[in-house]
C-alpha cells in the first residue's frame, strides 16, 4: 500500500510517516496541499491522509478539488478541529473518513488500513469500470468508448480490465505477464506489446484522446493524452 500524507507541521509530519513505514505502509509526505496536488497528478495512491488546517489550502479545499477531478482515492481528514460540524464539513467534502487530533498512532494504521480494503472491496465487486469515456462491464464482458461499442477479444478484455483497475501508474511487462496471463518471466515478453497495439487499434485510433500508452523500457499505462 502506498500513501500521500499532506501535513504541514514538519514534526507531527514525520512522526506520522516514520511510523507508517515501520508497519509496511509506503508514506509519501507533503508540506502543503499545493504539492500533494501535484504528486497526486503525477502519480497515484491508495489512500490520501490530509491534515485541515493548512496555510496554503485546507483539507476542505482540497478534497473538493481532487472530487471535481474526478480522483476517486479514499481520503482521510486529521485534524484539532473535533466538532461534530468540523467532522460533518470533512466528510460532504469528500472525505471518507475523519480522524481528531490528538490519536494514538495505531488508530491512524487502523483507519488507512480499512480505507484501503474498503476501496479494494469496492472495486472487485464492481459490475463496471470506466476510465474517461470508456466503458467495460464485467457481467457482460461488454466495452465501449463514448457510447460506441467495441469487440475485444477475451485476452484483450483481461488486459484492458488490469489497465484500468490500475490506473494512472505505469504497469511493468513483468507483472503484466504474471497477473493477466499467469507467465513467468521465462515467456517473451513481445506478447504483451502485441496484445497492446491490438487494444491501441481498438480503444484510441477512431478518437483524437489517446488512452493506452508506453513507458519505454518499463511497461503500459492508461492516461487521457
Amino acid at each position: 500500500m502506498k500513501i500521500l500524507l499532506i501535513e504541514d507541521e514538519p514534526k507531527t509530519a514525520l512522526s506520522i510517516q516514520a511510523f507508517l513505514n515501520e508497519n509496511g505502509i509506503e508514506t509519501d509526505l507533503c508540506l502543503n496541499a499545493e504539492e500533494g496536488l501535484r504528486k497526486i497528478d503525477r502519480s497515484p495512491f491508495d489512500v490520501i491522509v490530509t491534515d485541515v488546517i493548512m496555510p496554503d489550502m485546507n483539507g476542505i479545499e482540497l478534497s473538493r478539488k481532487l472530487r471535481s477531478k474526478q480522483i476517486k482515492t479514499p481520503i482521510l481528514m486529521i485534524s484539532a478541529l473535533d466538532e461534530t460540524d468540523d467532522k460533518v464539513k470533512g466528510l460532504d467534502s469528500g472525505a471518507d473518513d475523519y480522524l481528531a487530533k490528538p490519536f494514538d498512532l495505531k488508530e491512524l494504521f487502523a483507519r488507512v488500513s480499512a480505507l484501503h480494503r474498503r476501496s479494494n472491496l469496492s472495486n472487485l465487486s464492481a459490475e463496471k469500470l470506466n476510465y474517461e469515456d470508456l466503458e467495460i462491464n464485467l457481467s457482460t464482458l461488454e466495452v465501449s468508448r463514448a457510447g460506441r461499442k467495441i469487440i475485444l477479444t477475451p485476452k484483450e478484455f483481461s488486459l484492458l480490465e488490469y489497465l484500468i483497475r490500475n490506473q494512472g501508474r505505469v504497469i511493468p511487462k513483468l507483472e503484466i505477464l504474471e497477473k493477466v496471463w499467469n507467465l513467468g518471466v521465462e515467456i517473451n515478453t513481445n506478447v504483451i506489446e502485441v496484445y497492446v497495439n491490438y487494444l491501441r487499434k481498438k480503444i484510441d485510433r477512431d478518437f483524437t484522446d489517446k488512452l493506452i500508452h508506453t513507458h519505454f523500457g518499463i511497461g503500459y499505462y492508461i492516461k487521457k493524452e
